[in-house]
Parts: C-alpha cells; structure tokens; sequence
C-alpha cells in the first residue's frame, strides 16, 4: 500500500504542487494527468524514492519513507519517461542490463521469453538504435514482466506505442492488478481498466 500525505513538489525555486494526497492498495492503480509542466514527473520521482518532496511524506505499508530507501527500491519498479536505453547494445542486452540495475538477476532465457511476449522476439539481437520508438518502448514492457516488483511506478508508458501495444500495456496491467500489485501512472491518454480498479489524480500546476 501506498499512500502521500500533503506532499508538495518544487523544480529549482518554483513550486510545481502542494496538498497531494491520496492511498493506493494492493490491486488497485492511480492515474495521474496534468499539463505539461504541473508535476506529474515530480510527483513520481518523489513516490519512487528519487526526489525528495518540498513539504509531506510517502508511506509504504504505513511507514514513511525517505529519499532513496531501500525498502522503495525493493518494492518499485520505476519507468521513466524515456526507455533509457544504450543505442549499441541490442533489445537483449539493454533488458539484461536494466535488469541488473534493478538488482534483478535473470536468465536469458527469461529475458528471451519477456522479449517474446511483447513481440519483439525477431528484433531481440538487433540494436536499439534501429528499433522504432514503440519498439524500444516495449522493451520497458518487457522490463516490468522479469522485475515482478509490486509496486509500478510510470511516467507516460503508452507514448509512441501502436494500438496493439496500447493494448499490450493494458492486457499486462490488469494483469498486475489482478495479482495484487499496484500501479501509479502518469498518462495523457484514457487507460481502459476493469470498473473499480482505478482511481484519478488531476495536477493542478501552481500559478507563477
């Protein structure tokens, strides 16, 4: 369970938000929208421990956290808002290499199998500066499958994906969902979740 209390965020001297608070349980997930520039990464940079808030406090099964801990570091699986990828390296590898940044140890094997699963099975000895931006952003897809953290943490996941990987995104979602995982998403576009299963978060940018 995760919950935020009064949490403000602030970029440089500027305040971005203030007052934010909600609780999201095993199961559930919590959809974030705004404009451009009202927070949203900030927001979620904060709830996965990488930035610490102006004012309030993140709770992880009732305990606070604080920047960095690595109980959050344990429980999160965080995607950015670019894949974060190394353009010489190969689908493969770049997974491999995310994996173990995660302190995640993963066979090839399972690697190939995540790969597979998001369609990209042809593509996965080939280098990531030659995939489309979709397919490099299914390779966070495949991230998230070998991570089997409970806790997902997204900035933007849907962005330069097709309809079927759209689609994709959701399928694994509710997957997670169903499995008693949950999930903060920071998204400009709808997310197609079963009734019940998904609370919103509008950020209102603080005036200049």
């Amino acid at each position: 369970m995760l919950e935020a209390h009064d949490l403000a965020g602030e970029r440089g001297h500027a305040r971005l938000f203030f007052n934010v608070a909600f609780r999201v349980e095993p199961g559930r997930a919590l959809a974030v929208t705004g404009a451009n520039g009202s927070g949203k990464t900030t927001l979620l940079r904060i709830l996965a421990g990488l930035t610490a808030p102006a004012e309030g406090s993140v709770h992880l099964d009732g305990a606070p956290m604080k920047p960095f801990d690595a109980r959050l570091r344990e429980a999160v699986a965080f995607g950015g808002h670019l894949p974060a990828l190394k353009d010489e390296l190969s689908a493969i590898e770049n997974l491999e290499s995310l994996t173990a940044l995660a302190g995640a140890r993963v066979s090839r094997a399972e690697l190939a199998e995540a790969l597979d699963r998001v369609a990209l099975s042809r593509r996965q000895m080939l280098p990531a500066r030659v995939l489309s931006q979709g397919q490099r952003r299914r390779i966070g897809l495949a991230r998230l499958r070998v991570l089997r953290k409970p806790l997902w943490i997204l900035d933007e996941p849907a962005t330069a994906l097709d309809q079927e990987g759209t689609a994709l995104f959701g399928a694994m979602l509710v997957e997670h969902l169903e499995g008693g995982g949950a999930a903060v998403v920071a998204t400009h576009q709808p997310i197609d979740l079963p009734p019940g299963r998904m609370a919103m978060l509008a950020i209102e940018a603080c005036a200049r």
